[in-house]
């Protein structure tokens, strides 16, 4: 059968799907999914399921984090030299200005008049905040002065500015996804994860503009504009997290939250030329955020340095009992992990992904490899992997993603479907383009790919990809950006993004290091030796 006969059944198997959700059928809307690729993406992923069997047992059947991870084993390396924080980040580091608040050297008042001053002048231009709380923020900086003063010294995020994601409930404040939908959600409770950061003493100055509900790969927003890239303002910062990734960048704020379903932390944090972690799936509470994808769905820390990261993740780790998907792992000492180095380090590095096209562009290229030598200079072992199932977690990826956000936006897509901007609306509407099982089969390969993929781990303590396989595009552009993200977010091992380089354009490159499931520690120690002794000239925006 031909490509244009399977995508005329798709067609008719997507109208009859509609009808029957009572959800509308709108001509242009079928027309703008097929102009963008939305059916191919649904072809894809059913030609890749065929080739798995129908006897497996679904991946949320499976066992998950009930068992302590097991570190690997390799020698202790020597700290980073503090020198080197200064030349990755640009800006004063998180570290080292919380060191200065604990000594009382400089205040959370004046760090937070400095951050919303930042934010006046640069925001206009960026738009990267999708609501600026300055008088709730005073108040905190404020508060976190007085216990500071008085002895109650919380920790290095205490009275240290840090944005939210437009993602997480805030006490008090509208939540908007990114939506007009969205756009009187007021809560009167806090996220898990800013609940965290409040505990923390952090104050935070706004929360930061996303792609709507989070579903494209770019800043692209019909309701409240995209995010410019602080290096290059015709260039764009990556999505969903994509004002969180240009406040970072841009020296609004030290850290920042943001979500990652196939890759929305990791991709501005590539973009935008700072430091991205995505988490263990589990490890980082989703209680009170507004869900993408139940078994996708990731939180994590946007810093401008490694050190920083692990400041955050260090406190957003942990179980919650009002969040079922998180574990009870133990969570590591990230900040002690990022002196041990990588001597001994087993790091594959990825030689083909099974998509017979090249990874990346050669500058990336370039850059990516620039930064394997600073992991090989400092004792780490380069080992060059073939792992083509990777080209099966695409479309596997966007198949599971697809299915949930579907589900989540069912309700709103039949009575509010010209509410939604055109480009999510119609990723939504492409879900209903999939055959009958495709999510249990989906869960089912994904099975057998996660079986598959850990027994990697036999080889390699690591293994690292380029972030991006291209600098930033033109603004609000879609093209491959969650190539090398999104299969992750599928098999729920944590990775990390650090940059390696400007290419021509003066536009960051970045490296990406994954990790077997619940060692983030590992992730990081590495990414601190590349961060510290790789290409990355480091410098502002």
């Amino acid at each position: 059968m031909s490509e244009q006969a399977d995508l005329s059944g798709v067609i008719d198997r997507l109208r009859a799907n509609l009808q029957g959700a009572g959800i509308p059928i709108v001509e242009d809307d079928l027309q703008g999914l097929v102009d963008k690729g939305f059916l191919s993406t649904v072809l894809s992923a059913e030609a890749t399921l065929r080739s798995y069997a129908s006897d497996l047992l679904p991946d949320y059947l499976g066992a998950w984090g009930e068992g302590e991870a097991a570190l690997p084993s390799y020698n202790e390396g020597t700290p980073r030299p503090s020198s080197t924080i200064e030349r990755a980040a640009g800006y004063p580091s998180l570290a080292e200005t919380a060191e200065r608040v604990r000594r009382r050297e400089v205040s959370p008042v004046e760090l937070t008049e400095a951050a919303l001053a930042r934010i006046a002048e640069r925001d206009p231009l960026l738009n990267a905040f999708q609501v600026v709380l300055a008088d709730e923020a005073r108040a905190m900086a404020r508060q976190a002065e007085a216990e500071i003063a008085a002895g109650n010294y919380r920790g290095p995020l205490h009275g240290i500015p840090i944005a939210v994601k437009d993602l997480f409930a805030m006490a008090g404040t509208v939540t908007t996804a990114g939506s007009k939908i969205l756009a009187d959600n007021r809560t009167d409770f806090d996220s898990a994860v800013v609940e965290r950061l409040k505990s923390a003493g952090a104050v935070i100055p706004g929360k930061t503009k996303m792609s709507e509900f989070a579903y494209a790969g770019s800043s692209i927003n019909a309701h409240y504009g995209p995010t410019r890239n602080p290096w290059n303002i015709e260039h764009d910062t990556g999505g969903s997290s994509s004002g969180s990734g240009a406040a970072v960048a841009d020296g609004m704020v030290f850290g920042a939250l943001g979500s990652d379903t196939g890759g929305s932390i990791r991709m501005p944090g590539a973009l935008c030329g700072i430091v991205g972690l995505k988490p263990t799936y589990g490890r980082n509470s989703l209680h009170g955020a507004v869900t993408l994808s139940w078994s996708l769905d990731h939180c994590g820390p946007m810093t401008r340095t490694v050190e920083d990261a692990a400041i955050m993740q260090a406190i957003l780790a942990g179980y919650d009992a009002h969040d079922p998907r998180t574990r009870r792992v133990p969570v590591p000492d990230y900040m002690a992990a990022l002196g041990r180095g990588v001597h001994g380090l087993r790091i594959g590095v990825l030689r083909d992904d099974g998509s017979d096209q090249p990874l990346a562009t050669d500058e990336v290229l370039a850059a990516w490899k620039e930064g394997l030598k600073a992991l090989a200079s400092a004792g780490a072992e380069l080992i060059e992997l073939d792992l083509p199932e990777i080209n099966d977690l695409r479309p596997l990826n966007s198949c599971i993603l697809a299915g949930e956000a579907t589900a989540y936006h069912e309700p709103m897509l039949r009575v509010r479907y010209q509410d939604f901007g055109e480009f999510p609306r119609q990723r939504l509407i492409s879900s209903y383009a999939y055959g009958p099982n495709v999510g249990v089969r989906g869960q089912q390969a994904r099975g057998e790919l996660r079986h598959k993929l850990n027994r990697v781990f036999d080889q390699v303590d690591l293994l690292s990809t380029p972030t991006m396989p291209y600098a930033a595009p033109l603004l609000a552009t879609m093209t491959r950006n969650t190539w090398f993200t999104g299969p992750f977010n599928a098999l729920g091992w944590p990775a990390i993004t650090v940059p390696v380089g400007l290419g021509a354009e003066r536009l960051p490159l970045a490296l990406q290091l994954v990790g077997r499931p619940w060692d983030e520690a590992t992730v990081m120690s590495a990414a601190a030796v590349v961060e510290a002794d790789g290409p990355w000239p480091g410098g502002k925006p």
